[in-house]
Parts: structure tokens; C-alpha cells; sequence
């Protein structure tokens, strides 16, 4: 592991935001860090309030969109609500139709099969809404480069109004109107929308035109918020609003189909790590092995013993999607090692039989313990397909375009992509892969970073301390939890490995005074004999709370250890 400590800002700015705030100086540097210098920027972190979300009609073509939506509901045509399987896709879907259906009843929803169809607009979906008599179709989280789908529709004449949030190519699809912030030509002030975030931004458009005020929009946050953490978005600026409010609906008022699968999970408080480790999960694996309409379904059902119903069927969904890429991750690292590849700059795997749900997870798995650009391969039709994922600072999206001659089609972002190729060209396409990555890669980005925001004392940590950075939440990227360094540790002599396998390590540690606190490191027992001697050392750590028999204390969750 690499520790990068963050530099530190300016005193001045700290000093006086610490004085203003009547803050310890180490909350004002985490604020500085962020970019709040000001009482009112401190406030509008702290308090997010929906009355800062942007005018939605800044957005490139909204007018377009809205115009069409209302003439559709005006002619009294058939709207199709398409998007993609995963969690973005179907909470955005989900978030749309339910929408639209509170007012107009003509109104479907559509997400493609992940094997028949692929990822993104389809020819059989366009087919299905041409036999079916939709005129109108919207669609979420993917379409921006759809030209050609797009072309095929209109002369079928059926619209598209696209809601998207990913990198345009250089010709955007002729639709009657493309709402994506990343639009070179788009004005809009907040470019980090997910799919699910884009959507929001056109129900509030059609919900201004219909006189509703925002607050009437909350309830629809609890998506909104899932699709935020999910799609790893940044959770700053608007997306912090957007999952600030949702989180509160998740918690005290979820729509029926969350209430059942926190039934389920039987969780009372859920941060926004619980939504991506505990709810998006569920949502994904009715995609991943079945249909990702089977989450729409559970998603928009108004009834509690349907969805409950709904709950458990995705349940087991999960429950087999865990056991098949456990045995994928298993069979992939043992073709790593068989294949003596452990010494490349780049891991590709491919076996034909692999679940092509579950590829992306196990690229996931594969990048955490090689730490490099991964590519996992299955058999898709007549064709191969894969799952990329990249490790910080590298984007794997570049560097699959520069292997474009081998690829049929690719799509993503900067950490993960997807991608289908011809058999024939697996080997040329693996060794291209690995000369791109090799001569583009720093070295020092194949070990994984850790970045300190500062170096405390465990004085410094007090219950007020703790409290103050818990209102930091939500976390994500551009506002991660925040993580700290703490030199001359002792264990006090309590310090073992636990664990039904032994490998996580917990100690208890204090430094010069007689202030003690337990540390845990998940998967740490390796650092035992650092640990453990009565020597100094110093960790990296986050801050959080443990409970134990009704009781509350601060414990360290540990990083990593060094002499």
C-alpha cells in the first residue's frame, strides 16, 4: 500500500473557518480540503437543501423533452419507459414510469435481456414497442450513442427522448431530444449525474409544467439515492443533495418494494455503504441471473405482500449470484496462476461457460487482489464478452479504445467498460491489451493508494469530534470517509487475530496518554507481527462505532500498519 498524506491548506483559511465555525482545527482542514472556506458553504454542506438543486431547464433540449412528453400525454399515446438492467437502469425506470403512471395511464416499462439483447438499446426492444403501438420511447442510462438504433425507430416512427450520463462519441443520436450533461454542447452546471439523476432532472421539469413543487418529488429520492451510490458517482454538489434527501427516505418512509427487502435484510439505520453492499446487490442480481424487470417490478409495486413476494424471489437471485461468482472468482485466479501470468500488467481470463452476470464481480474480485486493469471473458452467442475493470487513475476506457481494432463494440466509464469481440481475435486482442497498458501505466498505480487527509493523535478523538464528522454523510467519491494517521502506537498487550478463519486482527491501542481504543483491520492478521511485539507503530484508519450489548464506543477501522 502506498500512503499519500493529503497537504496540508493553507492555516490561515483553516484557522479562521475553525474559529468561525467553533470547530477543532482538524474538522476545519477536512473542510478546507473539500473546498469550504465560508460560513455559507460550510452550512449548505452540512444542511443540503433541495432549494439548491439547478433549474433543470438548463439542461441542453429539456424543453424538447417535456414538449413531446406532454404532447404524448395530450394525443394520448403509448410511452415506453426503457433502460438498462443494472441498478441505474432499473431504478431509473422505476423512478420514470411511476412517475408518468401518477397522472397517465398509458405508460410501460422495458429493460432488454441481458444475453438475448445486450447492454443498451436494443432492435428487438424497438421492434417490441413498433408491434405494440408505442410512439414514444424513453430511455435511461444508456441511448447516447445509439445512433443507428435511433434511425431505426424513426423510420417505425417512434421518437426517443435519451436520458444519459455517459460520454457522448462524436455524433449524438438524431432523437427528438438527448439530455446528458456530458454533452459538449450542454450548459448544465452539474456534470456528474448518474442515469438515475439525468431522469430526476426531467420529472422535475414535467413536474414544474404541472405546478408540483420540488417536495412532492422526495419520495421518488429513495431511487435516486440507490442509483448515487451504485453507479459510484461522485457525491458532491447536486448528487450530494439528491442522496442526502434519499437516504432520509430510505430510513423513516421507503417506498414498498425497499421496505421489503430491508424486511429481509433486518437493518435499521442504512448509510450509503449499506445501500451499495446491501441493497444495490439485490437489486443487480435479477439482472445478472434472471431479468432486470424482476427488480422494476419490485421497484414500482405498491403492495406489500406482492412485494414481499418479489423481495424473496431476488433474494434467491442473490443468494445464486453469490455462490456463482465465489466459484467463477475461485476457477479465475487458479487460470491466472496455471497460466503463469502473475508477473503481467494486466490480468485476462476467459472461459466459456462463466455466467455472463457475474463477470463484472469477478473482475471486481480479481482487480482487489492483483491490483491491475482486468478483463474477465465468457462465451456470449458467436461472440466473446467481457467485464473491464481498472484500478485508480487508469482508465481502462482509453486504453480499450486504443485495442479498437480488435473489439466489435465497447462501452463504459474510465473504471469500468464492457465489451464483445470475435473468438478469433481473443489472442491478438489480449497481447494488444497488454502492450497498451504496459507502456501507458505509471508503475506506481499497479499498488493500491491510501490517501490521508490528516495525522492525529487519539486525543483528538472525542464524541463531539465523531459526531461532527458523521454529519461529513453521506460518503463517496469526492467525499470519502475520512481517514487519519496516527504514529507511535502501542497494543496494550490485548492484541489477536479473530475471526472464524482467523484473519482479521483486532487490537487495543493507546498512545502517550492513557486514552485507549480498539482497533479492527478486516483481513489484516498478516500485520499481527507488527502489531504485536510492544513496539511503536503507526496506522492509517477511519473513525467509526461499535456496538456491543447495547452499549456505543469509537473504535479504529483499521487500513494498513508500518513499523
Amino acid at each position: 500500500m502506498r500512503w499519500t498524506l493529503k497537504p496540508k491548506p493553507n492555516p490561515g483559511k483553516v484557522d479562521s473557518l475553525s474559529k468561525l465555525l467553533g470547530v477543532h482545527p482538524i474538522i476545519a482542514t477536512l473542510l478546507v480540503q473539500r473546498g469550504i472556506e465560508t460560513y455559507e458553504e460550510a452550512k449548505a454542506f452540512f444542511r443540503p437543501s433541495l432549494s439548491a438543486l439547478h433549474d433543470p431547464f438548463l439542461m441542453k433540449d429539456m424543453e424538447k423533452a417535456v414538449e413531446r412528453i406532454e404532447r404524448a400525454v395530450a394525443n394520448g399515446e403509448n410511452i415506453m419507459v426503457y433502460g438498462d438492467y443494472d441498478v441505474d437502469g432499473t431504478t431509473s425506470v422505476a423512478l420514470m414510469s411511476s412517475f408518468l403512471k401518477s397522472y397517465y395511464p398509458n405508460v410501460s416499462t422495458y429493460i432488454p435481456d441481458r444475453y438475448d439483447e445486450g447492454y443498451g438499446i436494443s432492435y428487438k426492444g424497438i421492434d417490441f414497442a413498433d408491434d405494440n403501438d408505442f410512439t414514444l420511447i424513453i430511455a435511461l442510462d444508456c441511448g447516447i450513442k445509439a445512433i443507428d438504433k435511433v434511425a431505426y425507430a424513426s423510420e417505425k416512427n417512434i421518437d426517443f427522448i435519451i436520458c444519459d450520463h455517459h460520454l457522448p462519441g462524436k455524433e449524438i443520436p438524431k432523437a427528438v431530444a438527448v439530455l446528458d450533461p456530458k454533452r459538449l454542447d450542454c450548459v448544465y452546471p452539474y456534470k456528474e449525474l448518474c442515469g438515475c439523476g439525468v431522469g430526476f432532472k426531467l420529472i422535475q421539469a414535467l413536474s414544474q409544467n404541472l405546478g408540483l413543487e420540488i417536495e412532492h418529488l422526495v419520495p421518488y429520492l429513495d431511487l435516486v439515492a440507490t442509483a448515487i451510490g451504485a453507479d459510484i458517482v461522485p457525491i458532491t454538489g447536486e448528487n450530494r443533495i439528491l442522496a442526502y434527501y434519499g437516504l432520509r427516505v430510505i430510513n423513516t418512509n421507503p417506498r414498498t418494494g425497499f421496505q421489503a427487502i430491508i424486511k429481509q435484510i433486518k437493518k435499521q439505520t442504512l448509510t450509503i455503504t449499506d445501500v451499495v453492499f446491501i441493497i444495490a446487490p439485490r437489486i443487480n442480481a435479477a439482472g445478472r441471473m434472471k431479468h432486470g424487470i424482476h427488480a422494476v417490478d419490485l421497484l414500482t409495486e405498491t403492495n406489500m405482500e406482492k412485494a414481499e413476494v418479489f423481495a424473496s424471489e431476488i433474494e434467491k437471485f442473490n443468494a445464486d449470484r453469490r455462490e456463482t461468482d465465489k466459484r467463477i472468482t475461485q476457477e479465475a485466479l487458479a487460470q491466472i496462476i496455471q497460466n503463469k501470468e502473475e508477473e503481467r500488467r494486466t490480468t485476462v481470463v476467459y472461459h466459456e461457460s462463466w455466467h455472463k452476470g457475474v463477470i463484472g464481480i469477478v473482475a471486481s474480485r480479481l482487480t482487489e487482489t492483483y491490483y491491475r486493469p482486468t478483463l474477465v471473458f465468457t462465451r456470449s452467442g458467436e461472440r466473446l464478452a467481457a467485464s473491464a475493470r481498472s484500478v485508480k487513475d487508469f482508465d481502462v476506457y482509453n486504453a480499450l479504445e486504443s485495442c479498437a481494432q480488435y473489439i466489435e463494440q465497447f462501452g463504459g466509464h474510465k473504471y469500468a467498460a464492457g465489451l464483445t469481440l470475435l473468438e478469433k481475435d481473443f489472442e491478438d486482442f489480449k497481447m494488444e491489451f497488454e502492450r497498451v497498458v504496459s507502456e501507458t501505466i505509471e508503475p506506481r498505480l499497479l499498488h493500491p493508494e491510501i490517501h490521508i487527509d490528516a495525522e492525529i493523535d487519539l486525543e483528538d478523538i472525542t464524541p463531539k469530534f465523531y459526531r461532527i464528522i458523521k454529519q461529513f454523510a453521506p460518503f463517496g467519491p469526492g467525499n470519502m470517509t475520512p481517514t487519519f494517521m496516527t504514529q507511535n502506537l502501542r497494543d496494550v498487550g490485548y492484541g489477536k487475530c479473530v475471526g472464524e478463519d482467523q484473519s482479521h486482527l483486532r487490537l487495543v491501542v493507546k498512545q502517550d496518554s492513557s486514552t485507549q481504543f480498539i482497533g479492527i483491520g478486516f483481513g489484516m492478521a498478516n500485520k499481527q507481527d507488527i502489531a504485536c511485539t510492544g513496539k511503536p507503530f503507526k496506522a492509517v484508519y477511519s473513525i467509526d462505532e461499535n456496538e456491543w450489548q447495547g452499549n456505543l464506543s469509537l473504535q479504529l477501522r483499521l487500513k494498513d500498519i508500518r513499523e
